[in-house]
């Protein structure tokens, strides 16, 4: 039986512990609704925005998560409301879209 080296064994150990983080990073993928914007954790970033930088949610056309439009003319996908979630995910997604439009409603709504 081959003896494992001890190169061997602190690859293993790091190979482990990249799976284990990317895991644990994956598992920690959401969307936190608080009453002055939204905290979107994504795989690799994590982002807070205010609602009036939210101009619309999507959800449609065959994506795989929710996308927002920002006021900046930039999208960003909130991966903790994936499709694969099915009516939990339409439902969030549903949700969002009203947190949205309640907190950017103003006297003229143009």
């Amino acid at each position: 039986m081959p003896v494992l080296s001890t190169g061997d064994k602190i690859g293993f150990a790091l190979v482990g512990a990249l799976i284990a983080g990317f895991l644990w990073r994956q598992a920690s993928v959401t969307a936190l609704v608080r009453d002055d914007g939204l905290t979107v954790r994504n795989l690799l970033f994590t982002r807070r925005l205010e609602w009036a930088e939210i101009v619309s949610v999507r959800f449609g056309s065959g994506r795989p998560w929710v996308q927002l439009d920002l006021s900046d003319g930039d999208t960003l996908a909130v991966m903790g409301i994936q499709r694969a979630d099915g009516e939990f995910a339409d439902a969030e997604a549903r949700r969002l879209a009203t947190l949205v439009a309640m907190h950017t409603t103003t006297t003229r709504d143009d």
